[in-house]
């Protein structure tokens, strides 16, 4: 148990330095290319950070546990936008030179609008097929090119 326990602490403390590197290093990038940190933030972090949780629900949804594949996508976002974001907005007032608003603009909040009817008809039917994962992936571009462009 005390193994598992320094292990875990150990990658946490590896994850976070390696976040750092990747936030400071990303900007630079971004920056060069012409990206807009918009664009950045919504996209490119979410699918590089959360990069473990889509290799583990790939994986499962090809061993056809669909249902433990959506779980670890669904849970993954209600712990973003339910622990994540509240923690970061609570901790700004004691962190950092002002404290984080949680605003949203308009294509964000149609986006998280979007995001969740979508999730609420693929999870409440129990079934999906390959076409609708193709519509998914198309919603996903749309998205990324309006994000991309704002």
């Amino acid at each position: 148990m005390r193994r598992s326990v320094i292990m875990l602490a150990g990658s946490g403390v590896a994850v976070g330095v390696m976040s750092e590197i990747l936030v400071s290093s990303i900007t630079e990038a971004s920056e060069s290319l012409g990206l807009s940190p918009f664009f950045v933030g919504i996209i490119l972090v979410a699918v590089v950070g959360n990069a473990a949780e889509h290799w583990v629900a790939v994986y499962f949804a090809r061993r056809n546990k669909i249902g433990l594949a959506v779980n670890i996508a669904v849970g993954s976002a209600a712990q973003i936008a339910l622990f994540v974001a509240p923690v970061l907005v609570l901790a700004s007032f004691v962190i950092g030179p002002f404290p984080m608003a949680l605003v949203f603009n308009g294509f964000e909040i149609g986006a998280i609008f979007l995001a969740i009817l979508v999730a609420d008809e693929i999870t409440q039917r129990g079934e999906s097929t390959w076409y609708e994962g193709l519509q998914l992936l198309a919603i996903y571009a749309v998205l990324g090119l309006t994000f991309f462009f704002v």
